[in-house]
């Protein structure tokens, strides 16, 4: 452990010679140790590592790193090797001893470890070739890949809290606001308000007693950008925060972090116990005279408490219910105190902002939209996981070239941008730069960064039912627009799903979903309506197909479609007869006309039959 820090000088001495070590040529093991890898036994292979190195006498002449995620969550767990950039995934206990003795000692590249490339089939070697980073621009989650995020000499090698110092020793509060301003960072919790023109306001809002907040609270089905961040690299998140803290005159913060997210919670806490006995946390932090202290709360895993006002409200130990708009959160916010919120990532591009100037920063992205935003890519893509890529960039760049496309071979059909109040948007959009006003002109939004890729197997009115389904559970209830409205329109949804549709069920959907937008107290309601608007807005016939014809088109709606046995194709394997939990098939014996039977009446829909034939004999319609 470091000892405690007392002035700038002693951080940039530190510094050098930590750099001087990480940039060594001594070899490194690096090991995703990220959230996502833990089912996959990450766990046990860091321990295989660190037992084969210490069996074969190699301990001291190679850096086992234990790091956060590296973002490719198809394909680990992940060990990245190097100097050399040698990426090897899926990786299992056996396959430790075999990395020591032949890439280690002998430089041997083991080729079944290696990743292949969906499209051409090829296996690449080096992290930087494959195409899911290659069309990255990892600037704030790349370091996940290089440090232990329970390492404060990590961070600091890489230049960690040197933004502080400067922030602290070279520029006034106003400065720094006034830069942050100048570098268009939008708040990457999904509302995209101006970061610099929140710390201003707060700043200036009247009242001695100020506070900074870190939303953690990620809800989002599909979501775990901002968890992969704060495992992975802690120290820039609060590095981030006492900057701000710093600009806006505040001497207390708050990291409010989902108690869903153990890791996360680990890490931070671990952060801020050696940033206080570094001295970049309590009083007169690096010699400045500035004194700021911070707390860590745990969420309850209610949805709604991603809100700011029902999140302060949560910190002050209420229930978590959203405030009325019109109170603004910088002026009156925690214990009725100028309070600036803003979420993990956003924190994240702080240290980058100061220590690489607003300019720089301008040239990311795209105008207006300025920076690089985190994804969690999920759903029927190839390479699931965590994304980083500049403002700007399509829908289809970050499904295809960096996700790898579809699953199977299948066709796309619909992406989900920004959580369960996000929209759908189809095939003819994949070409929609994605940033805030693009995705919201298209009827969605940004979110925390969730993006969801559906295949033709999805059914869109289904898709919109399950996430007002989500939404009915999670509104607090306290306006009457979301409690109700929410609960009426998944119930109409549900009867369209079940072929009790009505011609009018469209309209009353779209009527409500307006009454939602204007009356409802928070962003909860009032982006609720998006799945079904945009489900409406681009795959009406989806809709009008369940409704008139009392048929689900993508064979999901177990109340509009059918199973049958495709005789011409069918072997009589009996696969499907022993798959099927109600008897419902029946083989008939070899050579009959019929070599399986389905009792219709019998079928339960469950679709078991269907998920085992592997000669297409299993019809639905």
């Amino acid at each position: 452990m470091l000892n405690r820090l007392c002035s700038r000088k002693e951080l940039e001495v530190l510094q050098k010679g930590l750099v001087s070590r990480m940039q060594s040529e001594k070899l490194r093991i690096a090991v995703c140790n990220g959230t996502a890898c833990h089912p996959y036994g990450c766990v046990k292979i860091i321990e295989a590592f660190k037992t084969e190195l210490a069996k074969q006498g190699l301990e001291n002449k190679v850096d086992l790193k234990i790091t956060g995620c590296h973002g490719l969550c198809e394909r680990g767990p992940i060990a990245v090797i190097r100097p050399g950039d040698i990426f090897y995934q899926q990786l299992k206990v056996e396959d430790v001893p075999e990395i020591i003795s032949k890439t280690i000692v002998n430089g041997n590249i083991i080729d079944r470890l290696l990743y292949a490339d969906p499209a051409t089939g090829k296996k690449l070697v080096y992290q930087r070739e494959i195409p899911f980073y290659r069309k990255q621009q990892r600037l704030i989650f790349g370091s996940n890949c290089e440090i232990d995020p329970t390492s404060a000499e990590d961070y600091i090698a890489i230049g960690g809290y040197t933004a502080l110092a400067k922030a602290l020793f070279e520029m006034t509060p106003e400065q720094i606001i006034d830069e942050i301003k100048h570098s268009g960072l939008r708040g990457r919790g999904g509302g995209g308000f101006p970061t610099g023109i929140k710390w201003e306001s707060c700043r200036n809002a009247p009242g001695d007693i100020r506070y900074v907040i870190v939303n953690a609270d990620e809800g989002d089905p599909g979501a775990y950008a901002n968890e992969g961040l704060l495992t992975g690299n802690p120290h820039s998140v609060l590095e981030g925060l006492i900057i701000g803290a710093y600009a806006i005159g505040a001497r207390e913060g708050y990291v409010y972090v989902r108690n869903e997210y153990p890791l996360a919670l680990a890490n931070i806490t671990t952060a801020i116990e050696q940033a206080e006995q570094l001295g970049f946390l309590g009083n007169n932090i690096l010699g400045s005279g500035f004194d700021f202290d911070v707390r860590i709360t745990r969420g309850g895993g209610a949805f709604v408490c991603g809100e700011s006002t029902a999140l302060m409200a949560s910190l002050e130990g209420k229930v978590g219910e959203p405030r009325a708009k019109y109170v603004h959160t910088v002026e009156k916010g925690l214990w009725d105190r100028p309070s600036d919120l803003n979420n993990v990532e956003t924190w994240a591009n702080v240290p980058l902002i100061i220590n690489k100037g607003a300019d720089w920063y301008q040239t990311i992205g795209s105008e207006g939209n300025e920076g690089t935003k985190i994804f969690s890519l999920t759903g029927k893509v190839n390479n699931t996981g965590l994304v980083e890529v500049p403002m700007g960039i399509t829908l289809r760049e970050i499904i295809y070239d960096i996700g790898g496309g579809i699953k199977g071979g299948k066709k796309f059909k619909a992406v989900q941008t920004g959580g369960p109040s996000g929209g759908c948007l189809p095939e003819s959009l994949l070409d929609l730069p994605v940033d805030f006003d693009e995705l919201t002109k298209a009827g969605s939004m940004m979110g925390s960064g969730g993006m969801i890729v559906m295949d033709e197997g999805n059914c869109m009115v289904d898709v919109a039912k399950y996430f007002l389904t989500f939404l009915e559970e999670e509104s607090c209830g306290k306006c009457v627009p979301c409690r109700e409205g929410i609960k009426r329109m998944r119930q109409i949804l549900n009867d369209i799903t079940e072929g009790k549709g009505e011609e009018k069920d469209i309209d009353l959907l779209e009527q409500i979903s307006a009454t939602l937008i204007d009356s409802s107290l928070c962003a909860l309601g009032t982006s609720a309506p998006n799945p079904v608007l945009t489900t409406i807005r681009y795959f009406r016939d989806e809709y009008e197909a369940h409704i008139k014809e009392k048929r689900c088109p993508a064979g999901v709606c177990k109340a509009l479609i059918r199973y049958y046995i495709i005789e011409e194709k069918c072997p009589g394997c009996g696969l499907c007869v022993k798959a099927c939990p109600e008897g419902a098939i029946t083989s008939m014996g070899k050579g009959k006309k019929k070599p399986v039977v389905l009792d219709e009446s019998k079928c339960i829909k469950c679709g078991a039959c269907y998920d085992v034939c592997r000669l297409g004999a299993i019809g639905i319609e």
